[in-house]
């Protein structure tokens, strides 16, 4: 829908169509009937991922609302596996022609067996992290344009070099309904929102850009804590400092990276590689390393999807199956992989919940929800003090990972030379280069000050994104490839 098309007044997205009651109810006895289609021809397992997505955007600029578009998409994905073999059909026409033949679509992975008579599905109670009295989705487009106002007013009014401010307000609500051939019939509502603004400061023809934004799986509620203006100001702050920033001189130096979003560097680096799929075909760099010293002793590593109504938190992960606190690395070892029923089959383990997908098109994969490097026993300060030269990294930008061996770039959008102990100048144009694995290694400080980013970061792989959420304390690094724009 355009901008034109749109209306600010909000129509109820939140409906649960798939539920009893709803405009598309799906019963226990039209997903037995539709997973006896897809096991009919010998399939070893087959399971249905209904879903209804209904989301709106709006982007403020110049001072008028110059984006609002809302958007609905709803369909089927059937699965089915024989072995290590997996069939996938999908329609976004709930008939029951139409559902059939995307069940025999995937039914064609296990042509030339016999199928199976009967399935019967029950519920089960699931979790409530992000059980919500009102959806942002269902709250007047009126409201949301006037936080939209009010950071881009705020933004300006901090300093006279910020000559541009856009502020933006993405929201969701997801249904999923899954229903599994070993028996499970399951339904969960997945809100979200993320509110962002972006400013532009400008001095003697050097222009810098500054950033700031939060959300998660929560009501409007969260700018009761996290106002417009305080994001506004943040990302005015960080433009004008680094109009100021100087040269980066590149080599090994020590490295401080700031707690919360530096977790986005363990995400990319590490954390994909204890995704188990890649560790079932052999490349991982922590294939066949359980057990083994992968990190410093100082570092443990989760993937915790239990966090309330963090960004990366899911009640059941689109398999159906209920999460937990996954230990990854204790204490430097490596304990264990992110699991989807595949993997877990082929490890003779049970899933661990991280089999998501992006939508009802795709087959799940291995993922990752909120993934924290936990808290050490150091202070931030005397971190800071152990450092006679190196960089501060507080704020990341883009990145490119090897997933294979953890090789890793990563650009710093905020960063800092640490001289004696001491912040000092902002630098300009850092990179970070290195190995994941060598670089936890490397940890020899840890911060006890431990956060989770604030509702920013989607994660791709194979073509699908998925909400995530990450966190770390302050983390000291010892010796780390540091990119920069000085030469000489």
């Amino acid at each position: 829908m355009t901008a034109a098309q749109a209306s600010l007044a909000s129509d109820s997205l939140s409906r649960a169509p798939f539920a009893p009651g709803g405009d598309r109810a799906i019963d226990a006895a039209i997903c037995e009937r539709l997973l006896v289609v897809a096991l009919s021809k010998g399939g070893n397992y087959a399971d249905l991922f209904f879903e209804y997505q209904a989301g709106a955007a709006f982007t403020y600029d110049e001072g008028i609302l110059k984006n609002a578009s809302r958007g609905v998409t709803v369909g089927v994905g059937v699965r089915v596996q024989r072995g290590d073999a997996t069939g996938y059909g999908y329609t976004e026409d709930l008939s029951w022609e139409s559902m059939k033949r995307a069940a025999e679509t995937a039914a064609q992975i296990a042509v030339g067996g016999g199928g199976t008579q009967k399935i019967e599905l029950s519920g089960r109670v699931i979790p409530r992290r992000y059980d919500l009295p009102e959806l942002s989705v269902d709250v007047p487009g009126p409201i949301k344009r006037a936080l939209l106002e009010r950071a881009s007013v705020a933004a300006l009014a901090y300093d006279p070099k910020i000559v541009k401010a856009e502020a933006s307000f993405v929201e969701q609500v997801r249904e999923i309904l899954v229903a599994t051939s070993d028996g499970m019939m399951l339904h969960d509502v997945q809100p979200m929102l993320r509110f962002g603004v972006h400013v532009i400061a400008e001095r003697d023809g050097k222009r810098q850009a500054g950033s700031s934004g939060g959300g998660g799986r929560m009501t409007m509620g969260y700018f009761d804590d996290k106002s417009p203006e305080l994001h506004a100001r943040e990302a005015a702050r960080q433009a004008v400092v680094m109009l100021d920033a100087i040269e980066t001189p590149a080599g090994e130096m020590n490295v401080v990276l700031a707690p919360g979003d530096s977790g986005i560097l363990l995400h990319e680096a590490v954390g994909h590689g204890l995704e188990a799929d890649f560790n079932r075909k052999g490349t991982s760099n922590y294939t066949g390393q359980v057990g083994q010293l992968v990190a410093s002793e100082l570092c443990s590593v989760v993937d915790d999807a239990t966090l309330l109504q963090s960004r990366g938190t899911i009640n059941i992960d689109d398999e159906g199956n209920e999460p937990s606190r996954s230990v990854l690395i204790e204490n430097g070892k490596l304990a264990g992989y992110m699991h989807d029923r595949l993997s877990a089959k082929h490890f003779k383990l049970t899933p661990t919940g991280n089999g998501r997908r992006d939508g009802f098109g795709s087959a799940p994969l291995p993922r990752m929800t909120n993934t924290i490097l936990l808290a050490g026993p150091h202070d931030p300060e005397e971190v800071l003090k152990s450092v006679k030269k190196g960089v501060f990294a507080r704020k990341f930008g883009g990145g490119q990972v090897d997933i294979s061996n953890g090789d890793f770039v990563f650009t710093l959008t905020e960063s800092y030379v640490i001289e004696d102990g001491k912040i000092g100048a902002p630098l300009k144009g850092v990179t970070l280069i290195g190995n994941g694995p060598e670089v936890l290694r490397k940890v020899t400080m840890l911060g006890n000050d431990v956060e989770m980013s604030d509702g920013i970061w989607t994660c791709g792989k194979d073509g699908q994104s998925v909400p995530v959420g990450v966190g770390c304390p302050t983390i000291k690094i010892d010796r780390i490839t540091v990119g920069g724009t000085k030469i000489g």
